[in-house]
């Protein structure tokens, strides 16, 4: 048995071992690499003494080919290799070779699978030159599987990105530019990637390197839909944090969405088919605190942005409540001004902005929306008929919401749109956050670290987080332990006190390793409202200008706090709930109160 890779370096293997030295004569190898490739792996020996010793006298050159195969008969097999009247044949159990192997990964859609074989163009360096036929062939074959290989890792970029994976995606969109890099495809799922990771100054590196090339090799400049993007990419906030760029610690927290690739798929489905389709839909993204609602909702947000829609986000609290119409307000700030009266304002402004492009609308914790605008919902999206908008809410188990559970039901009746609930992940979800998180572990490791997790995190999100980037940075689990959640119990209203000593010790971790400013700045916002004003936070810590918004950069960066328009909220108020009580002491929290307070 043969085995060949022939993508990339050639190697050939006989039987697991070293090939004979006289199998790889260069002759010998295209004869036999050529013979694989053909129609059911057969030739006329006319055929293939044109294609390699067309030059010699008949005679000379049937007895070269003789020889040859010979040569390949001694290594696959006497039964292996046959002679049907003037057909050379090869047995498809005589050679394994990579490409048929990739070849039906690709036909299966297996993308992930198929990656790994791609390592480089066809006979990469190998060349016989005095057979221009077999040269011709092999240009020809060498330019197909360029073009299977790149449309195949575009494949997996695309399916990686819909997956929440941004790394993964942009691996696979840089590879596939090494082996087409004029390809505008591929430069735009890396620049893409890039974006949605938050690395705007890369993939702006990313275009431009692009673009000199082209212009440089081709005098031609990218197409226009990747130059959009690349302004779309521009007009992205800018990232200010502390440390390397390349300190891989900085992406601990910031992992792909694991276990919610069907959740994000259908949203993202959901919101392009409303796009395309300028119709409005509702997407509703329902779960327990820590479930991962508000991190899916920004991948969401992301693409969408990148998409050329136009987002604007609030985050509830619980004091939103009682303040009518502040949620129609909020969303109406940002797509244009303060508006005068809310109640009318967002149809007119949604409809004006859609009328040049498509929009996201998204409440975070709808559940703390008021009443008045919770109610006014239903007739929002039948307003915005024929409008590309998606209205997304993500929404907790506690407290309920008669007008918003009313809506969710609607959904794929008269409401166009996806509702999804998300509960804890499971132990192959945590697997996979703890091979993200902590890539240097074996698969046993992975194992026990991932039920451990399960047990302290309850599966969700949030807390596995905390856990798995507290290891990498040196908390042992082994040495910390505690039940939790109770029974019947959120984790809405479950108690700090009541959380597992391990995930406490995780989020003193992540505090510990933030900058002095910005430990400062979330010790503040954890005392002070649910949601804090920018000028509030400034006024407790004393940081002002670039000091004060690299800290919060830093703060939303590392997912502690959420920011829109109106202020900065805790991700999760069991988190609150710990720095409060953990990181500050009572006369610290005093102060804090008494500067705001001006006593």
């Amino acid at each position: 048995m043969i085995s060949l890779k022939t993508l990339g370096p050639l190697e050939v293997r006989v039987d697991g071992g070293e090939a004979p030295r006289e199998l790889l004569w260069r002759k010998n190898l295209a004869l036999l690499l050529y013979l694989v490739r053909s129609p059911d792996r057969r030739r006329t020996r006319e055929h293939l003494v044109g294609v390699f010793w067309g030059d010699k006298p008949d005679s000379s050159a049937r007895h070269s080919l003789n020889e040859a195969l010979r040569v390949i008969r001694k290594s696959v097999g006497e039964d292996l290799l046959l002679s049907i009247g003037d057909q050379v044949a090869l047995a498809p159990d005589a050679v394994l070779v990579d490409v048929d192997e990739l070849e039906g990964l690709l036909q299966l859609e297996r993308w992930s699978d198929a990656v790994p074989l791609m390592e480089g163009p066809f006979l990469e360096g190998f060349t016989v030159p005095d057979s221009s036929a077999f040269e011709d062939w092999l240009a020809a074959e060498r330019l197909a599987w360029l073009d299977r290989m790149g449309a195949g890792l575009r494949r997996h970029a695309e399916s990686r990105l819909a997956a929440g994976d941004g790394q993964a995606a942009q691996e696979a969109a840089v590879q596939a530019l090494s082996l087409d890099p004029f390809s505008d495809g591929a430069v735009r799922l890396a620049m893409l990637a890039a974006a949605v990771r938050g690395e705007r100054a890369g993939a702006l590196s990313i275009y431009d390197t692009y673009a000199g090339r082209l212009a440089e090799d081709l005098g031609i400049e990218p197409d226009p839909e990747t130059e959009a993007l690349a302004e779309r990419i521009r007009s992205e906030r800018e990232w200010r944090l502390p440390g390397s760029p390349s300190d891989p610690d900085r992406w601990a927290r910031r992992i792909p969405l694991a276990g919610r690739e069907s959740e994000l798929g259908a949203v993202l489905g959901c919101m392009f088919e409303s796009f395309s389709g300028s119709l409005p839909a509702v997407v509703v993204l329902h779960g327990d605190s820590g479930s991962g609602k508000t991190r899916l909702g920004e991948e969401v947000a992301a693409r969408a942005r990148l998409e050329g829609a136009a987002v604007t986000h609030i985050r509830c609290v619980h004091s939103d409540r009682d303040v009518a119409w502040s949620g129609f307000a909020g969303l109406c700030r940002g797509l244009a001004a303060e508006p005068a009266d809310p109640a009318t304002a967002l149809t007119g402004l949604t409809r004006a902005v859609g009328s040049k492009q498509p929009v996201l609308l998204w409440i975070d914790g709808a559940d703390h929306l008021d009443n008045e605008s919770a109610s006014a919902l239903q007739s929002l999206v039948r307003d915005l008929s024929g409008v590309p908008c998606v209205l997304m809410m993500t929404t907790a188990s506690y407290p309920p919401r008669d007008e918003l559970d009313d809506l969710r039901g609607r959904i794929g009746l008269d409401v166009p749109g996806v509702a999804l609930t998300l509960g804890a992940l499971d132990h192959s979800g945590l697997e996979e956050l703890a091979r993200h998180v902590l890539p240097d572990l074996d698969d046993s490791a992975v194992d026990r670290i991932a039920r451990r997790v399960l047990v302290d995190s309850a599966g969700l999100p949030l807390l596995a987080i905390e856990l798995l980037t507290a290891v990498r940075l040196g908390l042992e689990l082994d040495e910390v332990g505690g039940v939790w959640p109770q029974p019947f119990r959120t984790m809405e209203q479950t108690y700090p006190s009541d959380l597992p000593d391990s995930v406490v010790a995780a989020i003193r971790i992540g505090f510990r390793r933030l900058s002095r400013p910005a430990q400062a700045l979330l010790g503040a916002a954890s005392v002070l409202d649910e949601r804090c004003e920018t000028n509030l936070l400034s006024k407790a810590t004393g940081l002002e200008g670039d000091e004060l918004h690299d800290a919060l950069d830093e703060l939303e960066w590392n997912r502690w706090l959420v920011a829109e328009q109106r202020g900065y909220a805790f991700v999760a108020r069991i988190v609150r709930d710990v720095v409060a009580r953990d990181m500050l002491t009572p006369g610290q929290r005093r102060r804090i109160q008494e500067v705001v307070s001006g006593a």
